[in-house]
């Protein structure tokens, strides 16, 4: 099913306004600030006289006919008091995020880490909503992901990118438990090996929603950075994985130490050397993790871990 299929779909629901009606329902100041107080009041349900106030209008009647028009759509009205439903979340989100009314520009700088293929200085480049690292030295990309503008309020260029790569973390972990980033959906997992895509990588993940068809690629060591092992194992070298840009990990941003062992079914080994040791996860067609391997390249024998399955 296609994008447009879905929203047909979504429009001949009974449960489901028309996406012009929902819209307009919002095309109004006063609405707008409704939903904005109840998403700043402390707590929910909040009151009729709490929103009023924090509102800021000058009529109460008027309040009141704008509120009832929100009611049932955006906000939920009950015993105690009114809260947002998701769809009035979504709206305000969107504003805080500037999704809506913001357009910044952002010349692109440097990140103050080096290619892990040339070791040249990495520029981020801010674009369109969407934030790249890329290597202008070699061409080696590490991938375009969306970074609301919301994202770059208040924040320097360091807070910038720890933000954007906590982002880009969420949305594959999201993706490949299978839930769409965008509209909570249900993400499928293929692996794919053409076509043109942000990624410098012969073998790539996509993540595609059944619902809303919105699509996220990754390489296969991006579905790594979460799995217990593979943290424990940074952490027993005294390294914070979570916290390490993943642009800064090799085996994250490229295929040089991915292998295809085989693709029916599919089994994919990814190794991570650090400080002459290597973990080796092998993963299956749906980037679940089947068993991990610990070696110590550092005596000649090469002695091996033993064998244990994905957690």
């Amino acid at each position: 099913m296609n994008r447009l299929e879905a929203m047909e779909r979504a429009q001949e629901s009974e449960h489901c306004l028309r996406p012009a009606e929902a819209f307009a329902l919002v095309g109004d100041e006063t609405r707008v600030r409704i939903l904005e107080a109840l998403w700043h009041v402390d707590e929910q349900p909040a009151q009729f006289s709490t929103l009023y106030e924090l509102a800021e209008t000058d009529n109460s009647a008027r309040f009141n006919y704008h509120l009832d028009r929100l009611t049932g759509h955006f906000i939920r009205k009950t015993d105690d008091g009114y809260e947002l439903r998701t769809a009035g979340e979504s709206v305000v989100q969107a504003i805080v995020e500037g999704s809506f009314n913001a357009h910044p520009d952002l010349d692109p700088f440097d990140t103050g880490d080096e290619c892990t293929r040339c070791g040249e200085p990495l520029l981020a480049r801010y674009e369109e909503e969407m934030l790249a690292i890329h290597c202008p030295a070699c061409g080696r990309t590490h991938g375009e992901y969306s970074f609301p503008p919301g994202g770059l309020l208040d924040r320097d260029q360091d807070e910038i990118l720890s933000a954007f790569n906590q982002r880009v973390r969420h949305l594959h972990c999201l993706a490949k438990d299978g839930v769409c980033p965008e509209c909570s959906g249900q993400m499928k997992t293929a692996l794919v090996r053409e076509g043109d895509c942000c990624l410098d990588v012969d073998l790539r993940a996509e993540y595609t929603c059944s619902q809303c068809q919105h699509r996220v690629c990754s390489t296969i060591g991006l579905a790594l950075l979460d799995q217990s092992p593979v943290v424990a194992f940074y952490r027993n070298h005294g390294i914070d994985i979570g916290t390490t840009p993943y642009w800064q990990l090799e085996w994250c941003v490229s295929d040089a130490y991915t292998t295809v062992r085989s693709t029916d079914p599919w089994r994919i080994e990814v190794s991570i050397p650090l400080d002459g040791e290597t973990l080796t996860v092998t993963l299956d067609g749906a980037l679940r993790l089947i068993e991990t391997q610990r070696r110590d390249t550092r005596s000649s024998g090469g002695s091996y871990g033993a064998l244990t399955g994905g957690t």
